[in-house]
């Protein structure tokens, strides 16, 4: 069986993204078990209808890249309740036009975090909404992680034993999915 090829898409485009940390630091989880692959999104011009008969370049190449993947990997900050607006913008060009839906089929999981008690608990949920209609197979269970400073340590591994345990047990299960989704 060939290597599951798995996509990790970070909805944030912050500079010292505490999501783009933990996003690697779960990458390093995976280890050798997968082809991960991070993909862009802070490059994609605002979606618009007007652009699909000749779409951006960066446009389709995001959409190669997912295309290309068995499942992805969704980590997510939460804004105002919600997912962030490039997350939700990439999500809408991969969605379209409707026949060429990137996201159909695709093992998906989701996670995150933020300062707050309830890390990205409501982005999360609205996410799994959003990916569930585009036909997005969405993993089960929750991944909630409250950041704390502490979290990911200075070799970018995640550095709280029982957050690194709980994770590893997501990230395991979210990969024994995939490859029989993928099989």
């Amino acid at each position: 069986m060939a290597k599951l090829k798995l996509a990790v898409i970070v909805g944030s485009n912050r500079t010292g993204s505490i999501n783009q940390k933990l996003a690697r630091a779960l990458i390093d989880l995976i280890g050798e078990r997968a082809d991960t692959h991070m993909i862009k999104i802070d490059d994609l011009p605002i979606y618009n209808m007007d652009h699909e008969g000749n779409r951006p370049d960066v446009v389709n190449r995001f959409t190669r890249e997912v295309a290309a993947c068995d499942a992805v990997l969704m980590v997510t900050p939460e804004h105002n309740r919600s997912i962030t607006t490039v997350l939700k913008n990439a999500i809408d060009w991969g969605s379209k036009p409707a026949e060429n839906n990137v996201w159909k089929g695709k093992a998906t999981a989701i996670t995150g975090t933020s300062p707050g008690a309830i890390g990205t608990a409501v982005a999360q949920q609205h996410l799994r909404q959003v990916m569930g209609i585009l036909g997005a197979l969405v993993m089960g269970g929750e991944a909630y992680i409250a950041f704390k400073p502490e979290l990911i340590g200075e070799d970018g591994s995640i550095a709280i034993d029982d957050t690194k345990a709980f994770l590893q047990d997501y990230i395991d299960n979210f990969l024994n999915t995939a490859k029989k989704l993928t099989a």
